[in-house]
């Protein structure tokens, strides 16, 4: 596809690679993705490759993270492990980093990645401020962590992509993943996933640590160019949630003519990032690339015995 000429296009884009990933170009893990292996556990055509390979997830992942700051348990491991006030363009590579090799990574590669998460978890423990005890590894707080995630991809992509996925796909392929991190019996279709969250509504809560999270989303340490768009994302992020949601952050809801103008002016922005990044995803297309030179296309579902 020809791309129209973009004032500031190379700027646009390498501003926005570094920001992804820390690197103007394909850092080393993403051009891994292109050694021999198999078709991943999704691979070309999959709900999975369509969601992730749109600039919505910029959306989704910020309304992820405001979903998952409502429950008081997950939070608090955030809290009291997490380095995301000093890091969080670090935290931003990691977590793009293991999206993308889940995606689009060989099963070795995906399950290594998912390896790496469970290690991580283990040391993730505590104590909340009311005494109860959390673990990051708990099935049931993977459940929430799992669930707003892939609720908030789902719900950018519908909304902003111009595009339509089937969303009881997405949600099935998606709990693989949730199965291979350690979540048991994870929903595996749309109804399914608004059952579970439903389900965790008593659980969650705001107040005082919710109201730093979203401080802190309000003025994240980006790259000044990057600080006007991120401002157009939030507001779509925070227009994209359930009311309910709204009401435990405190934001309550604007009013209806105004998130359909914010969202309006979400999808201008990323209408204009689509065409200025001009094609797919690097990690796709490395994972295109990998495919084509093996000639492996079946997905291969994750095996959570295997040896990463």
């Amino acid at each position: 596809m020809l791309v129209p000429p973009i004032p500031g296009r190379g700027t646009l884009v390498r501003g926005f690679r570094r920001m992804l990933s820390g690197s103007e170009q394909p850092p080393g893990w993403v051009r891994a993705l292109e050694q021999p292996g198999d078709a991943g556990w999704f691979g070309p055509g999959s709900a999975v490759w369509q969601v992730h390979g749109s600039v919505t997830t910029l959306v989704g992942g910020v309304r992820a993270l405001l979903l998952q700051s409502l429950h008081p348990l997950a939070l608090a491991g955030v809290l009291q492990h997490s380095d995301y006030r000093d890091d969080a363009l670090g935290r931003l590579h990691r977590t793009n980093r293991f999206l993308t090799t889940t995606t689009y990574g060989s099963s070795r590669q995906a399950m290594a990645a998912v390896a790496a998460v469970r290690r991580t978890h283990e040391r993730v423990t505590g104590h909340a401020d009311d005494g109860r005890p959390y673990a990051a590894g708990d099935p049931h707080l993977l459940l929430w962590v799992h669930a707003g995630l892939i609720d908030s991809m789902l719900v950018a992509y519908q909304a902003l992509s111009g595009g339509r996925v089937d969303a009881d796909a997405y949600v099935g392929e998606m709990a693989d993943v949730a199965v291979a991190l350690g979540i048991p019996d994870p929903p595996r279709d749309r109804r399914g996933l608004t059952a579970a969250i439903e389900a965790m509504r008593p659980e969650l809560a705001g107040g005082a640590d919710v109201r730093e999270v979203i401080r802190f989303l309000a003025r994240p340490p980006l790259p000044r160019p990057a600080q006007p768009g991120y401002q157009v994302i939030l507001r779509a992020a925070f227009d994209l949630l359930p009311p309910w949601a709204g009401d435990l952050l405190g934001v309550g809801r604007r009013p209806a003519p105004v998130r359909l103008a914010e969202l309006a002016s979400a999808g201008l922005l990323l209408s204009g990032l689509r065409l200025a990044l001009g094609g797919p995803p690097p990690g796709e297309r490395a994972a295109l690339r990998r495919i084509a030179a093996t000639g492996a296309r079946n997905p291969v579902a994750p095996d959570a015995t295997m040896d990463p």
